[in-house]
């Protein structure tokens, strides 16, 4: 007989682990717990933010395919990676996220690879918001453009918003909730005064023999992934089993209209200049739509999403790096948490990154942190598709309701898809990922040492549960 109320998930080194079932999260007093609305806006943020950089899938690809793409890319990789999310969340919803999945299925060594691709690929998306925020302000303020005053505003910008995150989880997320509707906001305007200037015909431009492939690929994933980020605030969250899919779903409707109703406008309303579409130009954008007080409302809307997009980012890497502590992965003082219940060194380890990564261009920034990304997701995929078939009686309480069949076949396109970045990727974002994963797999041993001399702390938190195993099994009677 099959134990349905708690199935034991295998290591591979004979380590106290995780379980499958009931998993209580890490209780921190006084800290209020996440809700629905703010939890749809940190989603929102974590994967989107608006349509700020979307802009370079019509200079690569044209009108066509841009509108094509982020219709189709939401259907083949988006609604697959929040269902998945939303299933292996409620299974462990704790801080570990996505770490303790990979764990679960896989073995620490690998959970640790998880969390340190993922890890630095969140830090390098993170960089990427100054640089947004930049290109966006320097249209009014010429000044930021470069030089020794774009350096003082992304220290400036850096400092504040970590601290934010630092206060607390909660103001992160209603600050996301009030920005969230601020950034939305002035392109569903733009879209409704854009009506009587709409052209269709324009948005069947297309020349397959004049698409850069890399850019346009990279520009789409880039804007429609991290939907995993939210696991590592599952141990925040107030009822995970049931705010998490809500949230979710909520999440992706906001997504998807707010990249398609603005390339809808913006592309059908004015005439068409490839080379214009680059990130910062839906300022322009709106300008020959509705005039400068639109401008105007867009760059302001792009800088406060870029800060909530920040927020957001900072909040799961740094929660993630907690969550990896309590599991015994890192050492324990990165389960430290101020009081107001936010980890201190995951924070500041992750404000660390950003400062150092973002002198990097857009582009770069874009290419580095994907095809890390790429790694991780696909060991997030073998780790469900390993646990479905392992233990397809452990307790979920929610489940993607097409069978275990259909969860694997689900999980085909999206992999093709991750393979085909890869190859579009270029010689030098690809060598320098490949150092980047070469230095996880130097970490985890390194680690490891230390933990065995003694010259670090690791504890596993006494709230998880302890498991020792070698192998996943399903517990038979």
């Amino acid at each position: 007989m099959i134990r349905e109320a708690s199935a034991e998930m295998r290591g591979h080194d004979n380590s106290d682990y995780v379980e499958i079932g009931e998993i209580p999260s890490p209780k921190v007093k006084h800290v209020r717990k996440v809700s629905v609305l703010p939890l749809v806006f940190l989603i929102f943020y974590e994967v989107s933010g608006g349509p700020f950089g979307v802009e370079d899938s019509v200079k690569a690809a044209g009108p066509l395919l841009a509108l094509a793409g982020f219709l189709l890319f939401p259907i083949i990789w988006s609604i697959p990676e929040a269902l998945i999310t939303a299933e292996m969340g409620t299974m462990f919803p704790e801080n570990g996220g996505y770490v303790v999945w990979v764990s679960s299925a896989l073995g620490p060594f690998w959970g640790f690879q998880q969390g340190w691709m993922k890890w630095l690929s969140g830090v390098i998306d993170n960089a990427l918001y100054p640089v947004l925020f930049l290109d966006y302000l320097k249209s009014g303020v010429p000044a930021v453009g470069d030089g020794f005053p774009r350096v003082v505003t992304v220290l400036v910008l850096t400092f504040l918003l970590t601290y934010m995150n630092y206060r607390g989880l909660e103001i992160v997320g209603w600050v996301a909730v009030v920005l969230g509707v601020f950034s939305i906001l002035p392109f569903f305007v733009m879209g409704f005064i854009s009506i009587p200037k709409l052209r269709p015909e324009r948005w069947f431009v297309m020349n397959i023999h004049d698409v850069d492939w890399n850019l346009y690929l990279n520009t789409l994933f880039w804007n429609l992934n991290y939907w995993d980020s939210v696991s590592t605030l599952a141990g925040e969250v107030e009822d995970p089993r049931g705010t998490l899919p809500k949230s979710l779903f909520y999440a992706l409707i906001l997504v998807v209209l707010g990249y398609f109703v603005p390339l809808l406008s913006g592309t059908g309303a004015i005439p068409l200049n490839r080379d214009m579409w680059t990130d910062g130009y839906f300022s322009e954008v709106g300008r020959m739509i509705g005039g400068s007080w639109l401008t105007w409302w867009i760059q302001a809307a792009a800088a406060l999403s870029n800060m909530g997009m920040f927020l957001a980012e900072m909040s799961s890497d740094s929660f993630q790096l907690l969550g990896m502590a309590e599991r015994g992965m890192l050492p324990e003082i990165f389960a430290k948490r101020s009081k107001y219940g936010t980890p201190v060194l995951g924070i500041m380890f992750s404000a660390s990154g950003v400062i150092l990564l973002s002198w990097l261009s857009f582009q770069e920034i874009v290419a580095a942190e994907n095809y890390l990304y790429c790694f991780g997701m696909i060991l997030e995929f073998i780790a469900f598709v390993h646990l479905r078939i392992s233990v397809p009686s452990a307790p979920r309480p929610y489940k993607i309701p097409i069978g275990t069949v259909g969860t694997i076949l689900m999980c085909v396109p999206p992999t093709i898809l991750i393979f085909v970045v890869l190859a579009f990727s270029s010689s030098k974002v690809m060598a320098v990922s490949l150092v980047a994963v070469a230095i996880g797999f130097l970490l985890h041993p390194l680690l490891k040492h230390c933990e065995k001399k003694r010259l670090l702390r690791f504890t596993t938190s006494s709230h998880l549960p302890d498991i020792q195993s070698s192998r996943y099994e399903n517990l038979i009677n």
